[in-house]
């Protein structure tokens, strides 16, 4: 205050001392002090202590990273065991599937030598029937479309979950092929018939429960020329193409001339009639 009036700077005070003085006078008169070699030494065995302090600190911190990323000893064991679990489980999965693809084939054979001679017409409708529902084995030229995951999905880099082929692919491209033509589809030798289901299970995708592995190869028999046409034109041609323009998953079509696929070894009883007994006096 001047003369009773206020300094127009009163309010602002604090901010003046910050721009004239920056730095505080105890900091100020150690660096002089410094600078004129009069500020006192410090012992020797006070470094020792701040080395050695420092040196603690250092190693404890890298002890403690080291024992947080390995993995427990307890975790390891209960990871062993879940994969020898989910092995034996899968062989266990393999080895029913082929005893019922072989109880399959027996059921067919004893069906058809009964119906061959109680019931003939009723043998080629039997046929007629299990050649649309996929029972039977099929034969003949068709469409091989092979779909892979993404370079970047195959290396397990961030962020690459979209190059990975998902069940509803599969889907699309099933459901594409019937509607072009094709008289037998079948995924990674897993033939579809008209109950199969293509779904997911976590990464893994399932045709009537069985794990395909990639790279996943879709055969059609048909007409490939007929196929291939009426695919590039539907809405599944388009979403190859993104698949493969897009997210970088790879698609490659292959005519060939003879395809073999398996009949599925499915058993869905949906209906059932007795058959017509002989009469007594017609024996």
């Amino acid at each position: 205050m001047t003369g009773g009036r206020l300094r127009l700077d009163e309010s602002m005070t604090l901010l003046t001392e910050v721009v004239e003085r920056p730095l505080d006078p105890g900091y100020a008169e150690a660096a002089r002090r410094r600078a004129d070699g009069t500020a006192p030494a410090m012992p020797w065995w006070r470094k020792l202590v701040v080395a050695v302090l420092a040196a603690v600190l250092g190693l404890g911190g890298v002890w403690a990273a080291r024992e947080l990323r390995a993995p427990s000893a307890t975790a390891s064991e209960a990871r062993a065991v879940l994969l020898s679990q989910i092995e034996e489980g899968v062989a266990d999965a393999d080895a029913l599937r082929q005893e019922n693809a072989a109880l399959a084939a027996t059921i067919d054979t004893l069906q058809e030598e009964s119906l061959r001679v109680s019931d003939p017409e009723f043998l080629d409708e039997v046929r007629a029937l299990a050649l649309s529902a996929g029972g039977v084995s099929v034969q003949g030229p068709g469409l091989r479309i092979t779909l892979d995951d993404s370079r970047d999905a195959q290396a397990g880099t961030p962020g690459s979950e979209m190059g990975r082929v998902q069940d509803l692919d599969l889907q699309i491209l099933a459901n594409a092929l019937w509607a072009s033509g094709a008289e037998a589809v079948a995924i990674n030798g897993h033939r579809l018939s008209s109950v199969s289901a293509i779904r997911s299970a976590g990464l893994a995708i399932l045709v009537d429960l069985a794990p395909l592995a990639r790279p996943y190869v879709v055969e059609a028999v048909g007409d490939p020329d007929a196929m291939r046409a009426q695919l590039a034109r539907s809405s599944a041609g388009a979403h190859l193409a993104t698949l493969r323009d897009s997210v970088g998953i790879p698609v490659s079509f292959e005519e060939a001339d003879e395809l073999v696929l398996p009949g599925t070894t499915e058993r869905s009883l949906e209906h059932a009639e007795p058959l017509a007994t002989p009469e007594a006096g017609d024996r």
